[in-house]
Parts: C-alpha cells; structure tokens; sequence
C-alpha cells in the first residue's frame, strides 16, 4: 500500500509538469499570435484550454482521492494540499492565456497592439514565455535557485506594466478607446501571468523547506552541500 501511494505522489508531480507544460504552449501560442494578429493561432489556443481545464480537474479528483483514502500527514500531506492550489494557478494562466488569444481574435482582422506599444508587448509575452518554461522547471526538479530568477522576471513585468499606464495616460497617446481598453487589458494580463507563476514557486519552495513565506527574497535555498 505504501508504494501504492508514493506512486500516488509521483504521478501528482507529473500531472503538474505536464499541465505546466501545456500552460506553456498556450502562453507561446498566445503571445505570437497576439503580436501578429494570427486568428488561427488564437482560436487554436482557445480550444486548447479545455484540454487544460479537464487535465487540473483530473488532478484535482486523484488529489482528493489520495486524502480520503491514504490520509496522508506531514510533507505528503503538504504535496496534496499544495498540489491542489498549484492546480488552481495554473489552470488560471491557462485561462490568461485564452483571454490574451480572445483579444486578438477579437480585434482580427485589425492588430490588438496599438501602435506605439508593439515593443512593450512582445518583450512581456517574451517574458512571460521564460517565466512558464522556468515554472515548469522548478515543478519538475525542486531547483530553488528559479524561484529568485522568477521574482526577477515577475519584477520586470511590474515594471512594463506601469509603462503601458504611463504610455495610455500621458499627454501624446493618441489611441481611441478600444485600443485603450486592448492595451491596458493585455498588460494587465501579460503581468498577472507571471503574478501567478511566482505565486506556485512559492508553494513549491515551501514543499521543499517546508518554510512558508509571503515574500520571496526571505526564502532560503538549501546549499548544495
């Protein structure tokens, strides 16, 4: 039975890589098709987060399952219910994703960049792309040498956030006001992608150190030693 249920506990970590994984190619998808206004791109992206939605609710289910029938305690107990809320962030950058693909659907055969901002985008979408492959990463190793590296990318993000306020509410924008709403919506998503990233990182590091922490820069990495 013991086996059975570490067995249990590895295929929760390989379901969340591979929702990881999933998450990513959205977020690639998405972006790209964003940046050039691909509405077969996006409506790909669309349809795919259902295979997203069904695979968090299967985790869900199995996680459940294993707390009724094993009733684990101490670090398995934290890998289930972590494995849980983990679950839950990353259906939601899934679903970032869709939205940031329903823009450009939306905005087609017109580009949902406004002009002005094409740069500002594509370095978050490039960003974010690097936070969901990191992401990935740390849920397959425990390497919590990425969650700093994630922090920083997440900082970055604040940072091109703000400027697309500055940009659409200074003096010289001359945007009207669906190109407004686009710029504003798809920052906002962009940077809350990577908000949810950092978020699961520190679930995971807390499954590692078994420390939790609300900020990043107090967790402690384990020496290699």
């Amino acid at each position: 039975m013991r086996q059975v249920f570490h067995q249990s506990l590895e295929d929760v970590q390989a379901r969340l890589v591979e929702i990881s994984e999933l998450v990513t190619i959205a977020v690639e998808k998405a972006t790209r098709a964003f940046g050039t206004s691909d509405v077969s791109l996006a409506e790909e992206v669309i349809e795919e987060d259902a295979i997203i939605d069904l695979k968090a609710v299967a985790l869900d289910e199995l996680a459940i399952e294993i707390l009724a029938r094993q009733q684990p305690v101490a670090r398995d107990l934290r890998i289930v219910v972590s494995a849980l809320r983990i679950s839950a962030s990353l259906e939601r950058m899934g679903d970032i994703a869709e939205h940031i693909a329903q823009l450009t659907r939306m905005r087609f055969p017109e580009r949902a960049i406004p002009k002005g901002l094409k740069s500002t985008f594509t370095r978050m979408g490039e960003i974010d792309i690097e936070v969901a492959r990191q992401l990935t990463e740390l849920l397959r190793t425990e390497d919590l040498t990425l969650v700093e590296s994630l922090r920083a990318h997440e900082e970055r993000l604040d940072d091109l956030h703000l400027s697309v306020f500055e940009k659409v509410l200074g003096d010289n924008w001359r945007g009207h006001a669906a190109a407004t709403v686009d710029a504003t919506l798809a920052s906002r998503y962009l940077e809350r992608f990577s908000d949810h990233a950092v978020s699961v990182a520190k679930k995971v590091a807390y499954l590692a150190t078994g420390d939790w922490t609300t900020d990043t820069d107090a967790i402690t990495i384990p020496s290699a030693g």
